[in-house]
């Protein structure tokens, strides 16, 4: 499994673990996740956001 990859997996379940959105993002090769609210970097530096509600359940 690639670095993207787990870093992906894992956003999603600190979205579904905290019931808040947050932003997977990439500044300078370094992969980082924060509260979608609290995000105020590039735009461009944005891989993904996940939102615990868009899916369901989690149950």
């Amino acid at each position: 499994m690639s670095d993207l990859s787990l870093a992906q997996n894992h956003a999603f379940d600190l979205a579904r673990t905290l019931m808040v959105p947050v932003i997977l993002f990439e500044i300078n090769g370094e992969i980082g996740v924060v509260p979608s609210a609290e995000y105020d970097g590039d735009e461009d530096a944005i891989i993904n956001e996940y939102d615990p509600f868009a899916y369901g359940s989690a149950h």
